[in-house]
């Protein structure tokens, strides 16, 4: 089988184990394949551009963190391919197996003794007059928001053409139930159990006590639209891009095709939160 590495920005760690992981793959009858982008190419390993690497691997092993797994479901979701997250980085929502299980993990993601589940997507489509939709996938949000100015936007947004609401504040968050711990969860917004198709709808520091997050179902269309002549704005799709907003601009957002197929732990959803978030957990009485 192909295997592809995908690596941390930061590659001091991830080279590390990628260095100890190729000849073990090699030695294992696979074949190791790590995209140029990543700039580290260990003896035995196959070199190929990042954009061709969904559809040359089997499998994907990202070395690395959430951030990372973003990544790799970029390159290789729409592909079918599944990915293996070997956690470097500081939660570990998505990479769930530590260096350490990296290679009992590899060994039984490619004998197929590895659970797997799906995680939906967004289908996150910009319009802007004159020019040809521009159409990106998100693992975890869309964010619509102010850029470096502190002030407020004012954003119209629709539910299958139906107008939502008029909000005014620093921004608006679709999330899938995936993203629904990151920065929604910051925000305010709903914890949406992984598996469930649904969105949410959460304003960013809303400036009326009325707005309050939304959850809604997948296949409906959300939309996004300046309310005023505000400049500014920023569009990003799972903090990987990023497009100016301008009044007349459009965005929407429903359900992607394809979701992203992921190897899992035996830690339940649940455990993870009790571990990662401390969810639940109280603090003594004489704790201070």
């Amino acid at each position: 089988m192909r295997v592809g590495f995908i690596l941390k920005p930061d590659k001091s760690q991830a080279g590390v184990l990628l260095e100890e992981l190729v000849p073990w793959v090699r030695d294992q009858g696979h074949v190791p394949v790590v995209p140029t982008e990543d700039q580290i190419a260990p003896a035995g390993a196959e070199i190929v551009p990042e954009d061709e690497l969904g559809a040359v691997v089997d499998v994907a092993v990202v070395l690395g963190g959430d951030g990372t797994m973003l990544r790799a479901a970029r390159l290789v979701s729409d592909h079918g391919k599944p990915v293996l997250g070997i956690n470097l980085g500081q939660l570990g929502f998505l990479a769930m197996f530590s260096p350490a299980e990296a290679k009992t993990a590899l060994t039984a993601a490619l004998g197929g003794k590895l659970s797997r589940v799906e995680r939906m997507r967004l289908a996150v489509t910009f319009r802007r007059a004159g020019a040809d939709p521009v159409m990106r996938n998100a693992l975890n949000d869309a964010v619509l928001h102010q850029g470096a100015m502190a002030r407020l936007v004012e954003i119209e947004a629709f539910v299958d053409d139906q107008l939502v609401a008029s909000y005014r504040a620093d921004g608006l968050i679709v999330a899938t139930p995936t993203g629904s711990t990151a920065y929604n969860m910051a925000a305010g917004g709903p914890i949406v159990v992984p598996g469930q198709d649904a969105m949410t709808l959460t304003p960013i520091c809303a400036h009326a006590l009325t707005n309050r997050p939304l959850v809604i179902g997948a296949n409906g269309t959300i939309r996004f639209q300046l309310g005023a002549d505000v400049r500014g704005v920023i569009l990003t799709v799972d903090g990987q891009w990023a497009h100016s907003f301008l009044p007349g601009d459009s965005v929407e957002m429903t359900k992607a095709q394809k979701p992203l197929l992921m190897f899992t732990s035996k830690q339940s959803f649940f455990d993870v939160m009790r571990d990662k978030l401390h969810w639940g957990v109280r603090l003594d009485k004489g704790a201070k």
